[in-house]
């Protein structure tokens, strides 16, 4: 083997040895920690992971004091809202489909075009976003100051008064601790066998060999965290809109496949409505060049038959763990 071939990728704190096309299709699945790593200075506290809590719950957080983060990311809904795209502002629909919150601490960037770099950066984004929550965050500031049970929480977490830092802080905290550890799918990389039916196993089969899924989808998130063009969507650049390189154009990041069977609509834009025309578009639907004519990162699957198309989404459905209810914490 060429040690030039080699590439090391950490994901979760899971080290994977890749070498070239040959073996990309042998990349590891894992199973979901039960544990979400934290940076060192925002450690998860039940205290600190409540407060966020209060916070990802309350209204407070919009301008108009009418949404709050789940009111896109419905504990119900597996923490992300069944819509093609949410509602934002004004009652306009925002550019992009709402992902889930689920497991997300795993990532090393957010969003789809990955424009933050932790969790932290990514929780006031929508808060503050004129199109989503449009928020000014001073003027939150002085809001939840008003209220003793904040500042008394405040104090106690950080030591100090309401302020930015901490909001972001604790709404990451919480997000932290939005996982989902016992799929049947984690269940079965234990060691029980019963937990995936035979079609779910078939799925896995093909995941991981002929359908090659596992080149994208890997690691303990089913998500190699990078970003891809799939020829989907109009003029939105993705996450060239970030980096302004022009190889970046249209192109946005692998999402999780955690839960997957609980967070449609899929894609970026929220156009493709079910797994099962997921799997379809990735089998026969995929065209032959992007917008403006550019290459795209996939080929339609044309030599696998369209009677797999099944065994995968029931592969799919057994990446669902458990979701904690609502509680609907106010102050």
């Amino acid at each position: 083997m060429n040690e030039a071939d080699l590439r090391l990728h950490c994901l979760g704190g899971l080290l994977l040895i890749v070498s070239g096309v040959a073996d990309a299709q042998q990349r590891d699945l894992a199973p979901l920690p039960r544990e979400a790593p934290a940076p060192i200075d925002n450690s998860t506290t039940a205290a600190k992971a409540e407060l966020g809590k209060l916070l990802f719950f309350d209204e407070r957080l919009s301008g108009e004091n009418r949404m709050s983060c789940a009111t896109c990311h419905i504990p119900e809904k597996a923490f992300a809202d069944g819509l093609a795209r949410s509602l934002g502002a004004g009652g306009e629909p925002l550019a992009r489909n709402t992902q889930t919150v689920l497991n997300t601490a795993f990532f090393s960037t957010f969003f789809w075009d990955g424009r933050a770099a932790s969790l932290e950066e990514q929780a006031l984004a929508p808060v503050e976003s004129a199109e989503e929550m449009a928020q000014d965050l001073d003027e939150l500031v002085e809001e939840l100051a008003a209220v003793p049970d904040y500042v008394e929480r405040f104090a106690k977490v950080f030591s100090g008064p309401v302020s930015k830092e901490g909001i972001a802080k604790a709404l990451a905290a919480y997000q932290r601790t939005l996982l989902t550890p016992d799929s049947p799918f984690d269940r079965y990389l234990a060691g029980d066998e019963d937990t995936l039916s035979t079609a779910a196993k078939d799925g896995l089969e093909l995941f991981r060999g002929a359908a090659g899924c596992v080149r994208c989808h890997n690691g303990p998130l089913l998500s190699d965290g990078k970003y891809y063009r799939l020829g989907i969507g109009g003029d939105d650049l993705g996450r060239a809109a970030v980096t302004g390189a022009e190889e970046d154009r249209y192109s946005f990041r692998t999402p999780t496949l955690r839960s997957i069977a609980e967070t449609g609509p899929y894609m970026h834009d929220g156009s493709i409505a079910t797994l099962f025309d997921v799997v379809e578009f990735y089998y026969r639907r995929v065209r032959p060049r992007g917008p403006e004519g550019l290459p795209l990162d996939v080929e339609p699957l044309l030599g696998q038959s369209y009677s797999e198309i099944d065994a995968l989404v029931a592969f799919l459905r057994s990446l669902s763990g458990e979701v904690a209810k609502r509680s609907d914490p106010r102050l």
